[in-house]
């Protein structure tokens, strides 16, 4: 499943496998070619439409798309972001940070940083042990360990702050 915000419309999208897709509920009864790199021929409901991927960050999931000339902002998000986003970590992608919650309750297992510490994005900051499975929480941008708000052994609940940030 896939959500995609075009010009601030929502839209679900689903595969509906070799069938095509299915946006919104209602099944998607279209025909796609591409006629070179970036552009596309697309025929839906009798009318055919030319379109060009002006500008595509797949990294952040958003791309600039022309069709017959009228421009649209698309930002789509996987079922992976779907998910981070219920467990409350859909801020991930952003450059500053302040603090880390637990996105699930657990065990703390693991400590990898500790006061004074500057991290980077991508850097492990402790694993949490839930449902039998080690997840290794990471610093989503760069910033100087404030204070480690738990220690090793600890249990946590969902949305306890474990990691503290300065600015």
């Amino acid at each position: 499943m896939l959500n995609a915000q075009v010009n601030n419309r929502s839209f679900t999208i689903l595969s509906a496998g070799d069938d095509g897709l299915v946006v919104n509920g209602e099944k998607l009864n279209w025909d796609v070619v591409e006629i070179g790199k970036g552009y596309f021929h697309i025929l839906y409901n009798n009318r055919s439409y030319r379109a060009e991927v002006v500008k595509a960050e797949p990294l952040a999931k958003t791309f600039t798309i022309k069709i017959n000339g009228s421009r649209y902002e698309v930002a789509v998000k996987d079922r992976f972001d779907l998910l981070l986003e219920k467990l409350g970590m859909n801020n991930a992608s952003t450059g500053a940070i302040n603090f880390i919650k637990a996105p699930m309750p657990g065990l703390i297992v693991e400590l990898k940083v500790k006061n004074g510490d500057t991290v980077n994005s991508g850097d492990p900051l402790l694993i949490l042990e839930a449902m039998k499975m080690e997840n290794v929480l990471k610093a989503s941008g760069s910033a100087t360990v404030k204070a480690v708000k738990v220690k090793k052994g600890d249990s946590v609940e969902k949305g306890q702050v474990l990691v503290e940030f300065s600015a």
